[in-house]
């Protein structure tokens, strides 16, 4: 029975190895120039961060979740408008949450200052005109391919001199296990679209990165 228990655990461990290892060989390594970083400024945490981004503007936060971030975001920013892109589709971030934003921010929706967009961010995201968000805030799948995919989208739905900031601009959860692709999706995003990281957060866990153009690059 011990060796039995022993035979499954090892294949269970090899079989998890693997996974981890197919999902390292999908995510490409990009290397930065100085110009994608030399202006790059470190800040304390995400609240700060939002101190730093324009006010009064077209905004979005791309994965909701309960809404804590948000009303960071309506505090801090006063947008003139907040769109809330999620799907609210999974057991832990499920419509409960949705329903408790919406409760949250019954004001703020009902005044036309906040629309609640729901659905996958990178459909939702096709909807909006381009150049229509002054600025957005990604903190979604945290994978490479999604997040590469947002990034994508989201050049063109900010304006010229618009702003891309996200959660998450670490290597993973270790606790659980969940690799990210973030770091690599946003390097991987600055050279080849010509943007460049303008503020990076200390937060130890969970930093935040914001991006921009750079100056003389076409859209």
């Amino acid at each position: 029975m011990i060796k039995m228990c022993k035979k499954i655990y090892s294949q269970i461990v090899c079989d998890y190895e693997d996974r981890r290892r197919k999902d390292e060989d999908r995510i490409p390594i990009t290397k930065l120039e100085r110009k994608h970083f030399e202006n790059l400024r470190y800040v304390l945490d995400r609240q700060e961060l939002l101190s730093l981004l324009p006010k009064s503007v077209v905004c979005a936060e791309i994965g909701v979740a309960n809404g804590d971030f948000a009303q960071d975001i309506v505090r801090i920013t006063k947008p003139r408008k907040l769109h809330l892109i999620d799907a609210w589709s999974s057991k832990r971030y499920g419509e409960h949450m949705m329903l408790a934003v919406i409760n949250t921010f019954s004001a703020h929706i009902e005044s036309g200052g906040m629309e609640i967009n729901r659905g996958i961010s990178t459909d939702i995201l096709q909807t909006f005109d381009n150049e229509y968000f002054d600025w957005v805030y990604i903190d979604t799948d945290h994978g490479y391919e999604i997040t590469r995919r947002e990034l994508e989208i989201c050049k063109d739905k900010v304006k010229a001199a618009g702003i891309i900031a996200g959660h998450d601009f670490c290597m993973g959860n270790w606790v659980k296990g969940y690799r990210y692709g973030v770091i690599e999706a946003v390097y991987n995003f600055c050279v080849e679209d010509n943007w460049e990281i303008i503020y990076i957060t200390s937060d130890i866990e969970n930093p935040s990165f914001a991006l921009k153009r750079l100056q003389g690059s076409l859209r």
